[in-house]
């Protein structure tokens, strides 16, 4: 079955409201939704206990908009509402109505002043801008509701047309939490486990080759010619090393670091892989 833009479902006693589209009077496009009929549908859900309302939306009429924040405010259900892109104009008001309201980490809320058009005399103009300020009143009124803004400071923000990032819809009281993803945050926690593993086992094989090799402290020459307690010239006490001995220990020993330079190979082919996960 195609996945509507607009749509809602139900599965045991929770319902999902998808709002992805215009808000509109008059549905014409598939993701357009109206309040008539998303009001219908919410009186049929009788045996819910929670509604999530999913929105991307540019917003639409005012009308419709604060008739559907009433709607979802007025269910006997808990409703939360999460933007999943943009909650622009009236579909902020929307996103009000959710007891919990949940930002996406890469969703925008806009809020702005009701606008509309007239044509007549300067009587009609001056009435269609006093009408204009109480529409808007209305979604203030909203806003206000769980903002922690007082209401001149949102007035200002909807005076200027403001776009509000996740980290500030939180930090005015429009959100109550920021969902993040948590995949990023997992690779990038094996990939630092990852990194730390190999840089450890570099230094591990760095201190055995030390252990192993140390540095000879003073100058073995500084002994050679002196006299021993019976007034002999001091000799070489240690027979020379077999030549083919000494070349197996260093073969050896080549074959080792070749065997740590392949499991660290390894190991970062295992970390890009599960990077990329």
């Amino acid at each position: 079955m195609k996945k509507k833009y607009y749509s809602m479902a139900q599965t045991g006693n929770v319902a999902t409201i998808n709002i992805y589209g215009d808000i509109t009077s008059f549905p014409w496009f598939e993701g357009d939704v109206s309040a008539s009929n998303l009001s219908r549908q919410l009186e049929e859900l009788t045996d819910v206990t929670e509604i999530n309302v999913y929105i991307n939306s540019y917003g639409g009429e005012v009308a419709e908009g604060l008739a559907i924040y009433n709607a979802l405010k007025r269910h006997k259900a808990k409703v939360n509402t999460y933007c999943d892109g943009f909650a622009c104009s009236i579909a902020s008001v929307i996103f009000m109505a959710g007891e919990e309201r949940v930002m996406g980490e890469s969703s925008l809320l806009m809020i702005h002043n009701a606008w509309s058009y007239v044509c007549g005399n300067a009587d009609e103009m001056r009435k269609q801008a006093e009408d204009l300020d109480k529409i808007t009143q209305a979604s203030v009124i909203a806003y206000k509701s769980h903002s922690t803004l007082s209401e001149e400071e949102i007035k200002e923000l909807l005076d200027n047309e403001t776009w509000l990032l996740p980290e500030e819809a939180l930090e005015y009281g429009f959100a109550t939490s920021i969902e993040k993803t948590e995949t990023e945050n997992t690779s990038q926690n094996a990939r630092m486990s990852l990194l730390e593993i190999i840089k450890q086992h570099r230094q591990e094989v760095a201190d055995d080759d030390e252990e192993e090799d140390p540095e000879d402290e003073g100058n073995p020459d500084d002994d050679e010619g002196e006299p021993d307690d019976e007034g002999n010239e001091g000799e070489d006490t240690d027979e020379d090393e077999d030549p083919e001995k000494q070349s197996e220990e260093e073969t050896e020993e080549e074959e080792t670091e070749d065997e740590e330079d392949e499991a660290t190979q390894k190991l970062c082919v295992f970390f890009n892989a599960l990077s990329k996960l």
